[in-house]
């Protein structure tokens, strides 16, 4: 298996990932739209069109996937909107895109000759929505959302439907049960149930990685809708206070870029996997507010973090995966920490030039449709 399209792969995670392969001798394809709200700059493209088959093409596009799709060994679909906030109004657009996008690669591949034998879609932690809670009695409980009337009167958890207590999450593992808060994350699992449904009909091996919050070197800084270490650096850099929505309390699993490649990797490259879905990510929660605070303290900064316990609607309380799969398919024993790798991201934000901020044209877009309260 040595000849690898990777959609989207001159993104954050592909951009890297595409490197990588490329490093390890494999011949890489790449299909990219090259979309402006990702790519600020055209450099990744540059230095990838001189070492891979760079196709400018759309994963909307029969036309283009069927020139990608010649002679490839293995296809890594990253191609795809993401972002909750913005999907609960752009809905159409992400739904076209993430489902879209696989159902016609699937079709494509259905419907013509190939060689394919493997696919590794990149899921997301969201599909499980809030994730796993326990009670006081360790009973095990999986929320569906969070009521509009707690979250107005400042009750960001969720309570026993038992004794009444608060709930406590607990580490998210892959056997928990899916329940999408948003339509980024509903088309995130539309697109893991139809490899699972379709794959094997065509003789070709899903593998689906549910990403946590991955952070790093190459994150877009001009995007508002990418992650919280991205969009408060920017913040920081810009001389903006950073507005922490709820009481600051929530908490994300956050992993560094190097550690997702490597594991991608692997995955791809690995014969007789014991399982198809893996969580990939620390396995430890870190508070919105501590992650605000360490940023502040690493930029040696004097802007303000506020804490507004304004919030924003389809976003999770809390969820941090259980990698006990993971670890046991996968050497994960050398994974960058999250302070090591925070300490990386920051040296190198600050060797780029500053973006406009634009994460106050995002928050406006939001409460025009009515989804921060």
């Amino acid at each position: 298996m040595k000849r690898i399209l990777i959609t989207g792969g001159a993104g954050f995670i592909g951009y890297e990932l595409s490197q990588k392969f490329i490093n390890e001798g494999y011949e890489v394809t790449i299909l990219d739209n090259l979309s402006s709200k990702v790519h600020s700059d055209k450099s990744k493209y540059n230095t990838l069109k001189k070492i891979s088959n760079f196709i400018i093409g759309d994963v909307c596009s029969r036309k283009d996937w069927e020139l990608a799709l010649i002679n490839q060994d293995a296809i890594i679909h990253l191609a795809s909107e993401t972002g909750t906030g913005q999907s609960m109004y752009d809905i159409y657009n992400y739904t076209n895109v993430n489902v879209g996008s696989t159902a016609l690669m699937l079709d494509v591949l259905s419907s013509t000759k190939n060689k394919v034998k493997k696919i590794l879609l990149s899921s997301s932690r969201s599909v499980y929505g809030e994730g796993k809670y326990i009670n006081e009695n360790k009973e095990v409980f999986f929320p569906e959302k969070r009521e509009l009337i707690d979250l107005d009167n400042s009750f960001f958890g969720f309570k026993c439907p038992v004794s009444f207590n608060e709930l406590n999450p607990v580490p998210t593992d892959e056997d928990s049960e899916l329940n999408p808060t948003s339509i980024y994350s509903l088309t995130k699992y539309n697109q893991e149930r139809m490899l699972q449904l379709v794959c094997n009909n065509l003789n070709i091996s899903p593998i689906i990685l549910r990403y946590q919050n991955v952070y790093g070197p190459g994150q877009s800084l001009s995007n508002p809708y990418t992650g919280i270490l991205s969009i408060f650096s920017t913040r920081i850099l810009n001389n903006n206070d950073i507005e922490v929505y709820e009481d600051g309390l929530q908490t994300r699993d956050l992993i560094y870029i190097d550690n997702v490649v490597n594991i991608t990797f692997a995955a791809l490259i690995t014969d007789n996997l014991r399982f198809n879905i893996y969580n990939v990510g620390s396995g430890k929660a870190h508070s919105v507010i501590s992650v605000a605070k360490k940023l502040k303290e690493i930029f040696k900064s004097n802007i303000n973090i506020n804490i507004s316990k304004r919030y924003r609607v389809g976003d999770i309380r809390h969820n941090f995966a259980d990698i006990s799969r993971l670890k046991s398919d996968f050497d994960c024993a050398n994974f960058i920490s999250f302070d090591e790798g925070l300490k990386s991201f920051v040296n190198w934000v600050k060797t780029q030039n500053i973006e406009k901020d634009l994460y106050d044209n995002s928050v406006e877009e939001l409460e025009k449709k009515g989804l921060i309260r």
